[in-house]
């Protein structure tokens, strides 16, 4: 197990792409020491701004632990395309956490900036605290989205949760922002509380489940019918009832966003159509 410390409050925002236990796997504690990283515009040592310090265990894993303590909020990439092992992070967490990774597990007990998960592929993200816009997206001008993996949110979750998502899983225990699901394709994108508006615009597959307050339906959707339940996973299950609206219809698609009855009595008007 490798411990890193802040040795200081950082000022300028860093480049950690280093801090990854597929980089740091088979490495000795000097070795890790030496890895370059990037504060602001000058490039360091990893242990100019960590302290490094390796616990032995003995039942020693193969795969590697990266265990975090302090606040590394304006450090970014984490985790950025790792395949295995496991990060643990004890306290907030900067930008593009988990960009494109591949396998592994990271959890934060904190809170994480944008980008979280971004175009990841596969392991699990699991953050007990809120997180930023874009969780799970890809960067702008790209459409390669989640295709993967679990992310897992205990907080609230920014804008545009999902965007672009091919694969995987995204639940958020709290609230979401606007445009969750935009322009998804296929997963499942699980909100238990409140969303904010255009959920789901212009998908073309998958499905949003949205268990609290939906302020609206985008007319764009049809309402289909309403369902006792919904799955989420393969041994999960929400009750509802839900109503279920199909859409988006300017993308010709069947995606499927439910949105639960009881919370949202504003939306029965949609039952006439039934």
């Amino acid at each position: 197990m490798i411990n890193l410390y802040p040795l200081k409050e950082f000022e300028f925002p860093i480049i950690a792409e280093c801090i990854n236990p597929d980089i740091f796997q088979d490495k000795t504690r000097e070795d890790i020491e030496k890895l370059k990283i990037w504060e602001g515009n000058r490039q360091r040592k990893l242990e100019e701004l960590f302290k490094v310090k390796a616990t032995k265990t003995e039942d020693q894993a193969e795969e590697t632990t990266i265990t975090i303590r302090g606040d590394v909020s304006k450090v970014r990439k984490i985790g950025a395309k790792m395949t295995n092992g496991e990060i643990v992070i004890h306290g907030d967490v900067g930008m593009h956490l988990g960009e494109e990774m591949e396998g592994g597990t990271i959890t934060v007990h904190g809170n994480v900036g944008g980008w979280a998960g971004s175009m990841m592929k596969g392991g699990t993200i699991e953050i007990h605290g809120n997180v930023g816009d874009y969780l799970g997206a890809p960067y702008r001008g790209s459409s390669r989205g989640m295709r993967g993996g679990k992310i897992i949110v205990y907080g609230n979750a920014g804008n545009e949760a999902g965007a672009y998502m091919r694969k995987g899983v995204i639940k958020i225990y709290g609230n979401t922002g606007q445009f969750a699901g935009l322009r998804m394709h296929n997963g499942t994108i699980y909100v238990q509380e409140d969303c904010e508006g255009r959920a789901g615009a212009c998908m073309t597959g998958g499905k949003i489940v949205v268990g609290g307050f939906l302020e609206s339906v985008l007319p764009t959707f049809t309402i289909e019918s309403v369902k006792k339940n919904v799955k989420i996973e393969e041994n999960e299950r929400v009750e509802g009832p839900f109503y279920l609206f199909l859409g988006d219809l300017t993308e010709n698609s069947k995606g499927k966003l439910y949105v639960l009855k009881e919370k949202n009595p504003h939306l029965s008007h949609y039952e006439r159509l039934l």
